[in-house]
């Protein structure tokens, strides 16, 4: 049988269950010992009789397995699957990463290219029910992930990107924008964003015009991402491997810097926005839930989720019914009259 913990950390409080055992333990002991050195072995029988102290001993199991029965409800032990229908409701958002050769620049740690990538997780993390897809392009553009909800393949797609992700150099982001537009499953005029994660250089591809025309026909709202140092740049690796060879044109070092102006105006036109993340470091889940979540949802196809069934609410009824006993015991049971502790010490 297949069981699944919701909440492993909470074990963690069965070592203050241990020191409970322990403490119980060594008072009884001490207890014990002290009796001896008070009284005779038949007195001490009757100061502390057989059947009192086994009512000692019953309450502190009956008290421990409370404890131990909430610690396990606390773990959140499930097993045994089930199927159920979830509603799904959302936006579509496609993400468009820049994988041009500048994207290797490290003013953004450990470049800017790896720091984009990270940004998506960060937003992936607080996503709940969109539908993500993702876009890469440079000299050109290619679709590697279509419109999905299943957020570990679109990790571990994204993982794979690099410079290698496209064959030819440059930067074409009007093309990205027109590419990444077809990508959405919606006909509706809303519920789509675009994210784009770049540094903003392009290659006279008219991004502006492209992103215009596809915020008329579609009603796709672009969120623009800047990344790079956008007053002094930085020089380009000419190499994967970390070498100190940098990008040369006419013998001279090339250096790149973050054009926002024109990422700007691209989230301007389209009612979108413009993170101008530099070499920062940005709060992602902010930032999705400031702008990229105001997109109006739309309401998806129910989906079936095959889920472990939760179990801890029997754990807390077993929990209730030993707390209870151990009050029974406590308050309702009748002392023996012969118990000379309880009857004022008659047997003395």
């Amino acid at each position: 049988m297949e069981i699944q913990y919701g909440n492993p950390f909470a074990l963690n409080w069965l070592w203050l269950a241990l020191a409970c055992v322990v403490v119980i333990v060594w008072a009884a002991v001490r207890m014990r010992a002290k009796l001896r050195r008070f009284a005779t072995a038949n007195f001490s029988s009757q100061l502390l009789p057989p059947h009192h102290r086994l009512r000692i001993a019953v309450r502190t199991v009956l008290l421990l397995l409370t404890f131990l029965f909430l610690t396990i409800a606390l773990v959140d032990i499930r097993w045994g699957k089930v199927w159920r229908e979830v509603p799904q409701k959302g936006i579509e958002v496609m993400f468009v990463v820049d994988v041009s050769r500048s994207m290797l620049a490290e003013d953004a740690t450990p470049n800017r290219l790896s720091r984009a990538k990270q940004q998506i997780n960060d937003m992936l993390d607080v996503m709940a029910g969109d539908r993500v897809g993702l876009v890469v392009f440079a000299g050109e553009v290619r679709q590697i992930v279509p419109m999905t909800n299943h957020y570990d393949d679109f990790r571990r797609s994204l993982k794979e990107v690099g410079t290698h992700s496209i064959r030819r150099g440059g930067s074409r982001l009007g093309d990205a924008i027109r590419v990444a537009s077809k990508g959405f499953l919606s006909k509706t005029n809303d519920h789509k964003a675009m994210v784009i994660l770049t540094d903003g250089e392009d290659q006279e591809s008219e991004p502006l015009k492209v992103a215009k025309q596809i915020h008329q026909d579609q009603g796709v709202r672009i969120f623009t991402i800047g990344l790079g140092n956008m007053s002094e740049g930085a020089r380009i690796p000419a190499g994967t491997n970390g070498d100190s060879n940098y990008v040369t044109y006419d013998g001279q070092q090339v250096w790149s810097k973050l054009d926002g102006a024109v990422l700007q105006a691209v989230a301007t036109e389209t009612n979108g926005a413009f993170i101008p993340a530099e070499t920062k470091q940005v709060d992602m889940a902010s930032v999705y839930h400031q702008y990229v979540a105001k997109v109006e949802q739309q309401q998806f196809e129910t989906a079936k989720i095959n889920q472990y069934e939760a179990r801890f609410q029997w754990f807390v009824g077993l929990a209730l019914i030993s707390f209870l006993c151990e009050a029974v015991m406590t308050y309702w049971l009748p002392t023996s009259s012969d118990d000379p502790v309880q009857a004022g010490g008659q047997a003395i």
